[in-house]
């Protein structure tokens, strides 16, 4: 089954290509490779997911942070490799999380977008990541997440 098939089956739609909110593409193709911009977690209905892991937010809400993040990422990658099923395989996701002082969970929160990369793509949606907590990101968001895939 192919990777459009799955997010179909998954009942979710990509959002509108990101916008760059400065002087930088979305994303850009080198070689066979395309890697994002870092795409904050905005909801279908436009509102940044924001505030803080360990003060504002509970693990399962970076979590849902993650994944609409990476949905982001994705459209990204579609706005220069064409499609969905152009990917080939995930290489590496960097998750950067809005952290107290004391949270010491980011790999879980990061597993919001790595858990849907390989809902979508199987094996090949599996990647080597970082797990990264910062004090603070772009518009309080509660996560950013960049992404590097190869493909067709």
């Amino acid at each position: 089954m192919s990777a459009s098939q799955r997010l179909d089956d998954l009942g979710i739609e990509l959002p509108a290509t990101p916008a760059p909110l400065g002087a930088y593409a979305p994303a850009k193709t080198v070689g066979t490779q395309v890697f994002t911009s870092g795409q904050l977690p905005i909801e279908a209905d436009g509102e940044v997911v924001t505030g803080r892991l360990g003060a504002d937010l509970g693990v399962d809400d970076g979590k849902r942070a993650a994944r609409a993040a990476i949905l982001r990422a994705l459209s990204a990658v579609v706005s220069v490799a064409g499609s969905l099923d152009a990917i080939r395989e995930v290489v590496r996701v960097c998750v950067f999380v809005n952290s107290d002082p004391g949270f010491t969970d980011q790999a879980l929160v990061a597993n919001g977008a790595s858990e849907l990369l390989i809902e979508i793509f199987g094996e090949e949606g599996r990647h080597v990541r970082s797990a990264v907590g910062v004090a603070v990101l772009p518009a309080n968001a509660a996560v950013e997440v960049e992404l590097v895939v190869e493909a067709a």
